[in-house]
């Protein structure tokens, strides 16, 4: 689809607006499609909100793990708060639109937030490889201070490499029209619509996935590694499960947060010629699965979580 010349920008020919597009293909049961899509955020907001202040409530809580799972939770607030604006005019008021500067700020945040759950979840990993390899040396060794200090690094890396993104973008010219594929901003997507040389984008955009991505499940794999390794030295087999059984929830975590990733990855390599429906919804399982399943999963797989729940509401 081409847009008019009165529609771009003179200069850049930057469309004033782009136009979202709901899920192919399911455009007759909208309402459905709403009345889910407001279920996800009800569960995600309401079960991370619930998790943040039971962390912040609870004394016998506050410890390096339980420290590690609310900045999980803080930032899985982001992704589903990037994604709500879009979602909610597309389902529920049938609003498609949204302006070209506005959609280069969403796209920073949605990505900036995928990419800090990343770094996160290999916080998480080092926290349980402490607590298995060095228990005696674990309070010591995550501090409050070096807390900070790693989630502010996890921030800063997060925000550094994708400052570049909206610049990037913005230099293009898009003549290819200005209807995205999905109800929310994505990189990929700006640039299917883009014209000019997009070299730039795409190496950038590669060397971002790999210096994140790539480097944090490679040291996710390798803390599991010796993880391993440290529990299969342990003689008696209770205590075995036992360790095993501290790094449940966070195992169910990165797989809920990797598969998705990967499933992505490899439907754009290996079937190109799949329903726009596929991609659609793969997106939408990569930014809507996690933020809802990991509060799910560390109240029903951890063992304080559910104390803590059970006890406010026994208080109540």
């Amino acid at each position: 689809m081409s847009l008019p010349d009165s529609h771009f920008n003179d200069s850049h020919f930057q469309p004033a607006k782009f136009q979202l597009t709901g899920i192919p293909g399911l455009e007759t049961g909208e309402g459905w499609v709403a009345f889910v899509f407001c279920w996800l955020y009800l569960i995600s907001i309401g079960g991370n909100l619930a998790i943040l202040g039971l962390v912040a409530q609870e004394t016998a809580l506050h410890q390096p793990m339980y420290y590690f799972l609310s900045m999980l939770s803080l930032n899985d607030l982001g992704v589903s708060l990037s994604t709500l604006p879009t979602i909610l005019g597309t389902f529920c008021f049938n609003y498609r639109e949204v302006g070209f500067d506005a959609c280069l700020v969403q796209m920073f945040f949605i990505h900036t937030f995928s990419f800090m759950e990343s770094g996160i979840l290999l916080a998480m990993s080092f926290d349980r490889f402490v607590a298995i390899c060095n228990p005696l040396r674990y309070a010591t060794i995550l501090t409050n201070t070096r807390i900070v200090v790693m989630g502010l690094s996890i921030l800063a890396k997060s925000f550094v490499t994708l400052f570049p993104f909206p610049f990037l973008v913005k230099r293009l010219p898009f003549c290819k029209g200005n209807v995205l594929h999905h109800s929310y901003c994505l990189h990929p997507d700006l640039m299917k619509v883009a014209c000019g040389d997009i070299h730039v984008n795409n190496i950038y955009g590669l060397f971002v996935v790999i210096f994140t991505y790539g480097v944090d499940s490679t040291f996710i794999l390798l803390s599991y590694a010796l993880i391993l390794k440290a529990v299969l030295a342990i003689a008696s087999q209770e205590q075995r499960f036992k360790a095993l059984n501290t790094c449940i929830s966070h195992i169910c975590a990165v797989l809920a947060f990797y598969v998705p990733i990967i499933a992505v990855s490899m439907i754009h390599r290996f079937w190109k010629k799949a329903p726009p429906v596929v991609h659609v919804m793969m997106s939408n399982v990569y930014l809507f699965v996690p933020p809802m399943l990991n509060p799910i999963i560390y109240s029903v797989k951890t063992k304080e979580i559910r104390r803590g729940f059970l006890k406010i509401f026994q208080k109540s």
